[in-house]
């Protein structure tokens, strides 16, 4: 991808604060800023023979001379910039329309509005991160918890892409040792590694992408929350549930039974993990089209679920219940369930253990709560339960685990591969063959990194980030 020569501008700051700061970026960003900007003071020397990371205070005029705002205008000069460019920051008063003008006098001059992402695709492009490094500020920039914060810094200073710097140094160094083979073919005397050597290499490296691919589960965790199935009868109090844990009226409480159509999702940090509560249609037999799609989409939200809170509505018979169970039984396996009793303050006896009809399996990890969803009932008990339930580990400083879907994909090929290099060490396959398998095994760990990647996938991944970083 070529690097633009243009000078772009972006505002960098929220709407409604008190200041509000213009990012400059590009080979022109101090002389169009120098057309806009007069230092305040006795000293006349202008932006473009300052020295840089100063701050110098002065006023933005417009062409006639009006003065649009008092501001503070920090320099940065190539490469010692966040974009390696030429940088000049522009804070003024939080106004839409000092901003604005601003904004229009810089466009004036001779800047171009950045789109998404820009700053940082230039800072990529320039050499002052990788790829993975660029994609963790957008990841830092949408941190919700302690947990996202600390992997977003952690990948953005570059832990990520040391670890990824040492699995390809093994692997170049695997692969000149089969490439020397392959060289020296001809000569049966020359041996430079036996295959069980060869084959020791080969399994560290694949261990170490393994331990990467499996990361990936707890990272999606952390990142896009844990995924909690709100499950139940109609009229069980699901939807009432979810506004409870969610703090807000997200899904519309009815006693019409079948109201929720589809599944309604919302988040929530608990103990600093963020869940992803899903709200799913009420599970009966229906003739009603819709209602059957909204309740087909209830299984899928089962399956996908890491914890279901099964709502036990206690105003209704335990056999209705059971025969709810039985429908849903073999969809609960490898889950952690909690079995929310509902309503426990308008019934005269509350049950302490589970239902006689649910029998525990080693497969299944069951937990009770008697709660009242309308009356808000013990729903802290819940959170607290739901964070215990979590079963993520503390995130530290230092500690490397894939949150990034497109990693994730990445490596899962990077393993296809090495795990053919492995299968053909041990069948004494040709090194040609195996020198194909490492050498698309370092693609796609330099994929990540950034360097291999396309025009298109690098415009897929800046988009997505906002305007002004």
């Amino acid at each position: 991808m070529n690097i633009k020569q243009d000078t772009i501008c972006a505002i960098a700051t929220a709407q409604g604060g008190a200041i509000g700061t213009i990012r400059v970026s590009g080979p022109d960003a101090i002389a169009i800023t120098d057309h806009i900007f007069t230092p305040a003071g006795d000293s006349s020397t202008p932006l473009a023979g300052r020295n840089p990371y100063t701050l110098t205070f002065g006023y933005i005029k417009n062409d006639e001379g009006e003065i649009i705002d008092e501001v503070l205008v920090s320099l940065f000069r190539a490469p010692h910039s966040y974009t390696g460019e030429d940088s000049t920051e522009i804070s003024c008063h939080g106004s839409a329309y000092v901003l604005q003008q601003v904004m229009q006098l810089l466009i004036h001059h001779g800047c171009r509005a950045a789109g998404p992402g820009e700053y940082t695709q230039r800072a990529f492009l320039n050499g002052k991160m990788d790829l993975s490094q660029a994609e963790a500020v957008a990841d830092l920039i949408a941190s919700t918890s302690a947990a996202t914060h600390r992997l977003a810094m952690n990948q953005m200073r570059g832990g990520f892409s040391r670890e990824l710097g040492k699995l390809r140094d093994q692997l170049l160094h695997l692969t000149s040792l089969m490439e020397l083979e392959l060289d020296f073919s001809d000569h049966e005397e020359l041996e430079f590694a036996d295959r069980s050597e060869l084959q020791t290499i080969a399994s560290q490296i694949e261990g170490l992408i393994t331990r990467l691919v499996n990361s990936f589960s707890t990272g999606n965790a952390i990142k896009n929350g844990i995924p909690v199935a709100i499950i139940g009868e109609t009229n069980a109090g699901k939807s009432t549930l979810l506004n409870a844990l969610v703090g807000e009226d997200k899904a519309i409480v009815s006693n019409i039974h079948g109201t929720t159509r589809d599944v309604i999702e919302d988040t929530m940090n608990i103990r600093g993990i963020i869940f992803r509560f899903i709200d799913t249609a009420g599970i009966r037999e229906t003739h009603d089209t819709i209602e059957a799609m909204g309740i087909e989409r209830s299984f899928k939200a089962l399956e996908q679920a890491q914890i279901v809170i099964l709502m036990y509505d206690l105003e209704r018979s335990a056999d209705d219940f059971r025969l709810f169970y039985e429908k849903i039984r073999s969809r609960l396996t490898h889950k952690q369930i909690i079995l929310a009793m509902n309503k426990c303050d308008t019934v005269a006896y509350v049950p302490q253990t589970l239902p006689d009809f649910i029998k525990k399996t080693p497969d299944t990890d069951w937990h009770t709560i008697a709660i009242s969803a309308k009356q808000q009932l013990h729903v802290n008990r819940l959170q607290s339960l739901l964070a215990d339930l979590s079963h993520l580990p503390d995130i530290q400083q230092g500690d490397v685990i894939v949150t990034n879907i497109r990693h994730y994909e990445a490596l899962t090929h990077a393993l296809d591969s090495i795990r053919r290099v492995q299968d053909g060490l041990a069948t004494n396959l040709s090194g040609d063959f195996i020198s194909q398998d490492l050498r698309e095994c370092i693609f796609y760990l330099s994929d990540i990194v950034g360097e291999v990647t396309t025009d298109e996938v690098l415009g897929n991944i800046f988009k997505r980030f906002c305007i002004g970083k």
